[in-house]
């Protein structure tokens, strides 16, 4: 199993947010230096809490100081964006890694990020499918461009100029693109398999109940029978939100207590999704009300923390609940202590996953 690491990210309000920017970049670069598979930005417009406004801009900012990580957005928020802005800078951000880079895509989640963009009351699946169709027509396709569709359109068929170059958008450093990365956040997401039947990847959220996760699973192996793809765990990526520290006290107040990153995390996500109207993704019953889910109980059940013994039991027995998967992914969290943070890091890459290595490569 390998190990990689996805952010949101949330932090504080109030926070400058220099500093939070700065601490998001050294959490990126030491997933490097720590031997971290893959990592994963974020992008929201209107939040004060997850400052990344654009993950493409903020990974362009680490293409040159990291070394072997592969870079991922997670997620480009098709339905707010263009897809000739898209195919351009992301074809410009795989050049700059030189293929070490994977696309994340999703509809976006943010419903303030939709209004903002006209698209609240919009059919935005239907945008984000249209938006990721026409990327791929763009780097498929040759110039002059002429892409209609209900929501978008791409042409540069008056002005274009091809004897130096005008009117053309780069093709990706890898071909035909980079490996196409989606989220899946509802309990069995239909979109797991019309991902996999394309190609495409998923990361299960880390804000969903086990149960919830391993539903993913086999709705994936039926987009890969569908797409004639061979299937293969290693390409299932499920996030978590862990963390490792040197004494159980430690851990444990660091996770639970108040002033907790993952306790703002938490209690940001509830008040964010419960507005969406999104709160069954917390329920082991869905036809449980939405007042018994509560920031306790839903820590309780998402939250992994402990010594690197501790966590790599707790990780194993995740595990047995969901299935075989590839990627065991990180989730990072506000640095509310630094050192602390770090040292969640070094433990999980040093400790943490060769215990759990061993183990896997134990079972049948």
């Amino acid at each position: 199993m390998e190990l990689s690491f996805f952010t949101m990210p949330i932090h504080p309000l109030g926070k400058p947010i220099s500093n939070s920017i700065a601490e998001d970049r050294e959490a990126f670069l030491l997933a490097d230096e720590l031997g971290f598979a893959e990592a994963y930005c974020g992008e929201h417009t209107t939040d004060q809490a997850e400052i990344i406004t654009s993950t493409i801009a903020f990974l362009a900012s680490l293409a040159y100081e990291t070394k072997s990580v592969r870079l991922g957005t997670g997620t480009v928020n098709l339905p707010n964006s263009h897809p000739a802005r898209v195919a351009a800078e992301v074809a410009m951000l795989d050049h700059m890694l030189e293929g070490r880079f994977n696309f994340g895509i999703s509809p976006g989640g943010l419903m303030s990020d939709a209004e903002v963009f006209g698209n609240l009351d919009r059919d935005r699946n239907a945008m984000f499918v249209e938006c990721i169709n026409m990327v791929l027509d763009i780097w498929a396709g040759e110039a002059p461009y002429n892409l209609t569709g209900k929501f978008f359109e791409v042409s540069t068929e008056h002005t274009m100029i091809s004897e130096i170059g005008q009117g053309t958008i780069s093709r990706p450093f890898q071909d035909p693109h980079p490996p196409i990365i989606g989220t899946a956040v509802a309990p069995f997401s239909k979109g797991v398999t019309a991902m996999a039947a394309r190609g495409w990847d998923p990361i299960s959220a880390n804000f969903l109940l086990p149960k919830w996760v391993a539903t993913h699973w086999p709705n994936y192996v039926e987009g890969c029978k569908q797409g004639g793809r061979t299937v293969d765990f290693r390409n299932w990526r499920v996030a978590k939100n862990i963390f490792v520290a040197d004494d159980m006290k430690t851990a444990r107040a660091y996770a639970r207590d108040p002033g907790s990153p993952y306790v703002l995390y938490y209690f940001q996500l509830l008040t964010k999704l419960g507005a969406a109207g999104r709160m069954n993704l917390f329920k082991e019953d869905q036809d449980m009300p939405d007042s018994e889910v509560t920031l306790d109980s839903v820590m309780d059940r998402l939250v992994i923390y402990g010594d690197p013994s501790s966590v790599a039991e707790q990780i194993l027995e995740f595990c047995e609940q969901v299935g075989d998967f590839g990627h065991l992914v990180y989730a990072g969290h506000d640095w509310t202590d630094r050192e602390l943070g770090r040292r969640s890091m070094i433990l999980m890459a040093e400790e943490v996953m060769p215990r759990i290595n061993v183990a896997v490569a134990a079972s049948p």
